[in-house]
């Protein structure tokens, strides 16, 4: 069985560490080698080169990666029960 507060701060500060991880390595490469389109249609509101941005996109990747634990978490303990009594 999964600790829900356990696994969705995990995952939140996971999705965090790695939008942050992200776009330092965006700064470090050339324009070609990373997805900017991509977190600008995945996280509403993120603008490259922005501190609002950068804020913005870090709310949000921490929210994504909560929602992830809270629907997880349930959906994994509800079927280890289930399969666990057979």
């Amino acid at each position: 069985m999964l600790n829900i507060k356990v696994v969705t701060w995990s995952l939140a500060i996971w999705a965090t560490f790695t939008f942050v991880f992200c776009v330092v390595f965006a700064m470090l490469t050339p324009s070609s080698l990373y997805m900017h389109a991509l977190l600008q249609q995945v996280l509403p509101g993120f603008e490259w080169y922005s501190w609002r941005g950068f804020i913005v996109g870090l709310i949000e990747s921490f929210l994504y990666g909560a929602y992830a634990g809270l629907v997880y978490v349930p959906i994994y303990n509800f079927l280890h029960r289930r399969w666990m009594r057979q």
